[in-house]
Parts: structure tokens; C-alpha cells; sequence
């Protein structure tokens, strides 16, 4: 009979010359983050550190990727520079390497197994489009899904983008969804991405033609979340600084610099940013601050409360000639405010309840 295979360990005892090796290989590797300054500051206290032999209670693995994960994000601000651990043995793996064609196709038949992170799209009471994303897939994957989701949502009067679960993906998917939700003219500057390596400035944006309707004259709310990161971030961060749609829900994780992974160790990896988001209306990001929510109200709020924003904004645009709409909407109206407040009263009764 068969012996069950032993689960890997979740850590190891390290050894001073593994822990002095994988904190040389992080210093040399802070080149290419994209804050020089700090990179210098990062390097100086570690060397300092070591000198001091301040790093000599450390005894495992995990506990020195927590340390030194705490230490680069005190000294640069910076919650998307961190260090990981891994108890099995890590590939070797170039972070520059371009893709195989076999590569981008398996992970395309991946991505095409969760809907390219399409993953809901309704008609909601009072002909309120909803629409929840939990990724932003690459465009040249989920461009038709993409199409597809805003065919369905065209004719709804107001639309709800259910981002709370989102942790990011590829910029070009959100430059052709923010596309649907201007004219095709005059184009609208979204967004620049600003690289190290380069040093060069990548600049987003709104595309002239994008597939089937855009979405114009129309309420939008983008709900978000402590989940909420990176891309995702810029989307609801792109559509509030345009004005063009009301955000609710709590404030995001707050990671606005791209960049890649270094493996460092056979059990030791680190992201470091390589580029930074610059807004073209507000200079900055939403790095370490998250973006704030124009409404906020807890997450598991959010799309109930944007509904109602919704609604209530449709009753106040709508004609008097509609009556029968009109009617439509003040029903839902009236069920959405119930729904609420009885949604409400079941979080409150919750706080205090012990597990």
C-alpha cells in the first residue's frame, strides 16, 4: 500500500550564512527599484543591521521574510515591496524573459476557466446594470468577454462595477473598460506609468473605437474594498478623478507601483516595484493611501448602497412622460431602502458577537 505523501514544511531553521547570503542578493537587486533615494536608505540599514548583528534572532525562514518585510515597507512607504519565503524550492526563473508561445497559451486556457474574471453581469431592479470583476485579464484575452459584458449592459440606465474582489491584472484591460465610459473624442488621458529601467513614461489613453456601444450619459458606481489592489485601484482611482463615476464601499489596499518578481534563494523571492502610476489630474497615486471612497459604508454594504444611489439618481433624471418607469423605479427604490436597512441591521447586530 501506497504511503500518503508528507505535506512540505511551512518552515526551515536557517542558517546565519543563508540569511547574510539572501540579504546580499536583496541589496544588490533594490537597482532597480523605482525610488532610488529609498533603495539607498533600504541598504544603509541593513548594513548597519548586520554590522550590529541585528539580524542574529532570527532562526527560520518565514520569520525572516516577515522581518524583512516590515523593515522595507517602514523605511520606504512602500506596501508592494516585500519579501517572500517559500519552504519548497523555488524555479529559477528570469523576470525579463518574454513567453513562450506554448506559455501564453496555457495561461490563456487558464484565464479562459474563470471567464477571464468576468465573473457576474446582471440586470438588477429598476434596469440597473451590475457587473463584478474579479481581475482585469490582458485584453488580448478577455477583449471579447469584455465586448460581450458591455453588449449585455448597454441598455441598462445605470451601472454598478462590483470591484471589492479585485486584485488587479493588466492596465490595457482597464484602459479599454474605461473606454466604454467616455465619447470616442476628444480622448481622455487616464493614466501614465512611469519605469525605472527606462526611464521612460508610458501614458494611457481612452481608445477611440472600442467594440459594440459605449456606455455614455449614464450613472456609474464602482464599489471597492481592503481587497480591492493595484489595477483594480486605478480603474476606480481613474473614474474619480474624472468624475465619471461615484466609488463606494471602504478604502483600497493602496498599491499603485507595477514591477516583477527576483528569486533571491532557493527558498526566497522578492517583489520590487520597477514603475510608478502618475494621475495627470492629481500628479499622484493612491500608493499607501488606498483610493477613499466618495461613499463609504462596509463592503458587504456596498452594492446595496450603491443601488440605491443609483435609483435615486435615475428618479431624479427621469422624465414625467415615463411614467411607467417611473413607477418601476420608485418600487425598486422602496425595495432597495428595505433591503438595506435590514442588511444593515443584521451587520450591526453582528459587532460584538464572539466566534
Amino acid at each position: 500500500m501506497a504511503q500518503p505523501t508528507a505535506d512540505p514544511p511551512e518552515d526551515f531553521p536557517l542558517e546565519p550564512a543563508v540569511c547574510q547570503s539572501v540579504l546580499n542578493a536583496l541589496m544588490d537587486k533594490l537597482d532597480s527599484y523605482v525610488f532610488p533615494e529609498a533603495a539607498e536608505r533600504i541598504r544603509q540599514d541593513i548594513t548597519q543591521r548586520l554590522a550590529e548583528g541585528g539580524y542574529g534572532d532570527i532562526t527560520g525562514g518565514a520569520q525572516l521574510a516577515a522581518t524583512l518585510t516590515a523593515q522595507l515597507q517602514t523605511l520606504s512607504a512602500d506596501p508592494q515591496l516585500q519579501l517572500y519565503f517559500s519552504p519548497v524550492p523555488l524555479p529559477h526563473l528570469e523576470p525579463a524573459a518574454a513567453p513562450t508561445a506554448e506559455e501564453i497559451a496555457r495561461q490563456q486556457h487558464l484565464s479562459s476557466l474563470r471567464n477571464f474574471d468576468f465573473n457576474r453581469v446582471e440586470r438588477w431592479r429598476g434596469n440597473v446594470g451590475y457587473l463584478e470583476l474579479f481581475g482585469f485579464e490582458p485584453p488580448e484575452f478577455a477583449g471579447e468577454t469584455a465586448a460581450a459584458a458591455m453588449a449585455f449592459l448597454a441598455h441598462t440606465s445605470a451601472l454598478v462595477i462590483d470591484l471589492r474582489f479585485n486584485r488587479g491584472g493588466s492596465p490595457g484591460m482597464v484602459t479599454l473598460l474605461c473606454s466604454y465610459l467616455f465619447p470616442a473624442y476628444p480622448p481622455v488621458h487616464l493614466n501614465d506609468l512611469y519605469w525605472r529601467d527606462t526611464n521612460s513614461t508610458h501614458q494611457w489613453w481612452t481608445l477611440p473605437h472600442v467594440p459594440g456601444q459605449r456606455y455614455l450619459d449614464k450613472p456609474v458606481l464602482v464599489l471597492i474594498g481592503p481587497e480591492t489592489f493595484s489595477a483594480a485601484e486605478e480603474f476606480a482611482y481613474n473614474l474619480q478623478t474624472q468624475q465619471r463615476a461615484t466609488v463606494v464601499g471602504e478604502t483600497s489596499r493602496g498599491g499603485a507601483h507595477p514591477g516583477s518578481g527576483h528569486r533571491l534563494h532557493d527558498h526566497f523571492w522578492v517583489f520590487i516595484p520597477n514603475g510608478r502610476a502618475i494621475n495627470p489630474l492629481t500628479g499622484t497615486n493612491w500608493n499607501g493611501t488606498g483610493v477613499i471612497p466618495d461613499v463609504k459604508v462596509p463592503a458587504e454594504l456596498a452594492p446595496k448602497t450603491a443601488h440605491l444611489i443609483a435609483l435615486t439618481q435615475l428618479l431624479e433624471t427621469t422624465q414625467q412622460e415615463t411614467a411607467a418607469f417611473r413607477r418601476e423605479l420608485e418600487e425598486a427604490r422602496h425595495i432597495a431602502e428595505r433591503e438595506l436597512n435590514e442588511q444593515r441591521a443584521n451587520l450591526i447586530s453582528q459587532l460584538g458577537v464572539s466566534k
